[in-house]
């Protein structure tokens, strides 16, 4: 069997936005017990991370080592159509990830217990994202 379900995410500039409830709302809604969730982000500017849900610390301190690894307005970058953001912020989503494949269990996404399913949006000014959930299994 499989499941199919966008959401559209509201992001209000750059930073980590948790999508967890969201993705595990598809999951249940799915019906599946046992399988796989497959998160996929649609755009070349923003990521997917499964990263620590209980300290917001570590995605402050991941955001400030981006910001050093490939800073906005590098003078190099020759792709700068849309801002001092634009190519940086391509760089920095081809670093990480665009999708997620997680398991599914017990009709839940099983993650750790530190875990949470985040877009990671690099780009300074408000975006609405889609992200496609896709569920498959018994």
């Amino acid at each position: 069997m499989i499941h199919q379900a966008i959401l559209q995410i509201q992001c209000h500039g750059r930073g980590t936005y948790n999508i967890t409830r969201e993705v595990e709302q598809v999951i249940v809604a799915s019906g599946i017990r046992t399988g796989l969730c497959h998160v996929f982000c649609h755009h070349t500017s923003a990521s997917l991370t499964l990263c620590e849900n209980a300290d917001p610390a570590v995605r402050r301190d991941l955001e400030q080592f981006m910001a050093r690894l490939v800073p906005d307005g590098d003078a190099s970058y020759e792709h700068s159509m849309e801002g001092p953001d634009d190519m940086p912020a391509h760089i920095r989503s081809i670093l990480t990830n665009m999708d997620l494949t997680l398991p599914v269990t017990a009709g839940h996404c099983a993650r750790g217990t530190w875990q949470g399913i985040y877009l990671w949006e690099h780009r300074t000014a408000p975006h609405r994202r889609q992200i496609t959930v896709t569920v498959q299994g018994e």
